[in-house]
C-alpha cells in the first residue's frame, strides 16, 4: 500500500516533540528515541516541525536537523511522512523543498503567518505549496496561533490537486463541519483523507458518520499532539474503531480522553501548558529528560501538575508506561 492510501485507509500520526537538554539544545539520543518510540508503537506516520515540535526551531536552526533526524529513522519504514510547513510565500516554499528534499511525503501547512491575507491570497499560498510537495491541509484553532477560516476557502482549498489530506483542529463543531460540507462538495471526498486535530473530541470525530445530503464521509485517523504520548494506546484504539461498532464503552472512552487531554494541553488556562504537559509525560516514562522548552517562560501551568497526575490514576488504561519501560532502553542506545 502506497503512502497515498495508507493516508486515505486512516492511521495514527503523533505530532513529534523537540527533546531537549537542560541548556536547551537539541538532545539528538532522545530525539532519536522519541521517532524510534512511535515507529515501535505502531503509528502509521509521524509528523515533524509541527506545532508540538515547537515552531521556533526554525529561528535556533533546528529545522533542518530534525527534519534530518526524524528521516533517518523512518526512511525505509512504512509510515506516512509528514513535514510541517509555516511562513510567508519565501519561507514557505523553501521549507516545503526541504522537506521534499528530505523525503517526506506532504507538507502540513499552517495559515499562521496569513493572519491578515484574504481568501484568494491564502488560496494562491496554498498552491505555492502544494506546486513543490502534496499539500496537508491545517485548520488550527486561534487560541493556539490559527485563525478562522470559512467554507468557502476550505471548498476552493479541496480543489487544490496537490492537496492529500486536511487535518481538522479548529476545536469547533460548527468549522468542523465547514471543512467536512466543503470536501464533499469539491467532489474529492474519495481523495482527500479527514485527519482530527480536535483534542477535545478525538474520539467521537473518528467515531461518527458525517452525512451531508446523499454523501456519507468519515474522519479516517489523526494527527495529534495529544498522540505524541500514550502512543501505543492511541495506535490500538484507532484500529479498534476501524473494526468495531459504536457501543456505550466507546462513549465513555471518549469522556475519557478528553479529560485526559484537557490535563496534558493545559485546557484551564488557555493551552498555555499544552507542549510543556505532553513533554511532562514524556518525562516520566524516560523518553525525555525533562519539559523543557525553546521559550524558557513555556512551562506547566499552576495545577496542571496535579492534573496530570489525576488523569494518570484515573485511567490507567489508556497510558502505555508498561510498553515503554520493556522497549525504552533499546529506543535510547
Amino acid at each position: 500500500m502506497g503512502w497515498r492510501e495508507k493516508l486515505r485507509a486512516g492511521v495514527a500520526i503523533p505530532a513529534h516533540p523537540l527533546s531537549l537538554t537542560a541548556e536547551r539544545k537539541l538532545d539528538e539520543r532522545r530525539q532519536r528515541a522519541l521517532t524510534r518510540y512511535y515507529l515501535a508503537a505502531g503509528a502509521g506516520g509521524i509528523a515533524v516541525g509541527v506545532h508540538t515540535t515547537q515552531f521556533e526551531i526554525r529561528g535556533h536552526g533546528l529545522f533542518r536537523p530534525v527534519l534530518e533526524l526524524a528521516m533517518e529513522e523512518m526512511r525505509g519504514q512504512d509510515v506516512v511522512k509528514v513535514a510541517g510547513v509555516v511562513g510567508p510565500a519565501a519561507q514557505a516554499a523553501r521549507e516545503a523543498g526541504l522537506a521534499r528534499g528530505c523525503g517526506y511525503d506532504a507538507a502540513l501547512l499552517s495559515m499562521s503567518a496569513q493572519r491578515d491575507a484574504s481568501v484568494p491570497e491564502l488560496l494562491e499560498h496554498a498552491r505555492a505549496v502544494a506546486s513543490i510537495i502534496p499539500v496537508f491541509g491545517f485548520y488550527l484553532q486561534p487560541a493556539v496561533g490559527g485563525r478562522a477560516l470559512p467554507y468557502e476557502f476550505w471548498r476552493e482549498f479541496a480543489g487544490i490537486d496537490n492537496v492529500v489530506a486536511i487535518k481538522i483542529a479548529p476545536f469547533n463543531r460548527y468549522q468542523t463541519l465547514d471543512v467536512i460540507r466543503a470536501v464533499i462538495d469539491s467532489g474529492r471526498a474519495g481523495e482527500i483523507a479527514l485527519y482530527t486535530g480536535n483534542d477535545d473530541n478525538i474520539v467521537l470525530d473518528l467515531l461518527t458518520p458525517y452525512r451531508i445530503g446523499r454523501t456519507t464521509v468519515r474522519i479516517a485517523g489523526g494527527l495529534l499532539g495529544h498522540w505524541a504520548a500514550w502512543t501505543r494506546r492511541a495506535v490500538q484504539m484507532l484500529e479498534r474503531v476501524h473494526r468495531e461498532s459504536v457501543s456505550p464503552e466507546w462513549l465513555a472512552l471518549a469522556v475519557e480522553t478528553t479529560d485526559a487531554n484537557a490535563a496534558f494541553f493545559d485546557a484551564a488556562n488557555g493551552f498555555h501548558g499544552c507542549i510543556a504537559g505532553i513533554h511532562e509525560v514524556l518525562r516520566r516514562q524516560g523518553l525525555l529528560a525533562g519539559r523543557w522548552c525553546l521559550n524558557p517562560a513555556e512551562d506547566l501551568s499552576p495545577g496542571q501538575m496535579e492534573e496530570i497526575d489525576r488523569v494518570h490514576r484515573a485511567y490507567p488504561h489508556l497510558n502505555d508506561d508498561d510498553f515503554v519501560r520493556d522497549h525504552l532502553d533499546e529506543w535510547l542506545r
